[in-house]
């Protein structure tokens, strides 16, 4: 399992580049409702009981640990692979959860947010994907609201390639805390990734609190993408969120 976990968290970024890997797409006949479909491998996109993304309501009140994180520049590749905006980091950030050190490995963009919370869609969602040395995963989800311009944003965009699946490097630090709310309050609940395959087992964090971005920076993610890249809504089947 840890493993295949393992395997998975780069399968969003490899897809793109894989001729053995089934097409899957945002709409058509490799839409969502179709992943299940697609490939034996993409099997839990239909039969998993615990997938992701979900409407954030009535959690439970738990005493959760506040999250430590250490910001550093995390960008180290870039690459529009068709899915979705896709930064590779390097080893630098970290977190611990559950005693475990989860180090952040890639983080990606979703427009609108898949996750939502009371219902609420929001134009933009970044997920932080980490891994521990045994494989698990915990993600990292923060929501944006357009206002002021997010300064973390600008060297990614401004990098962007015009062209799918040409990696770009990133040849500027930046302070990544700006793609952080600063108040640190999070939901969290067990979840899957939301591309296939669609594994489950994922720690999710979803930030309680979201950030900016500008109206401008938001069109640009849009005209890039093309589509919409959000899953639909999965059921909880029984899971509980804790805050």
């Amino acid at each position: 399992m840890k493993r295949l976990l393992t395997v998975s968290l780069f399968a969003l970024s490899v897809s793109a580049f894989a001729e053995s890997t089934p097409h899957w797409a945002y709409e058509g006949k490799g839409g969502p409702d179709n992943w299940g479909k697609l490939s034996d491998t993409f099997a839990t996109c239909k039969t998993g009981k615990y997938q992701s993304p979900i409407d954030i309501r009535h959690p439970f009140d738990a005493t959760l640990p506040p999250l430590t994180l250490d910001f550093h520049t995390a960008a180290e590749k870039l690459v529009n692979n068709g899915h979705t905006l896709l930064v590779t980091a390097g080893d630098e950030d970290e977190f611990r959860l559950d005693d475990t050190t989860f180090i952040l490995r890639q983080y990606h963009f979703h427009t609108p947010s898949e996750n939502r919370i009371n219902g609420k869609s929001f134009p933009l969602e970044a997920h932080f994907v980490h891994a521990s040395e045994n494989g698990d995963i915990a993600v990292l989800a923060v929501m944006f609201e357009t206002g002021p311009e997010n300064s973390a944003l600008t060297p990614l965009l401004e990098r962007l390639p015009k062209e799918k699946n040409r990696e770009v490097s990133i040849d500027k630090r930046f302070n990544l805390r700006p793609l952080f709310p600063d108040d640190l309050h999070y939901y969290r609940f067990s979840g899957s990734l939301t591309t296939p395959p669609c594994t489950e087992g994922l720690r999710w964090i979803v930030m309680k609190n979201t950030v900016t971005l500008s109206e401008k920076q938001l069109e640009t993610f849009k005209q890039a993408l093309e589509h919409s890249n959000n899953r639909p809504l999965q059921p909880l089947n029984g899971r509980v969120i804790v805050q």
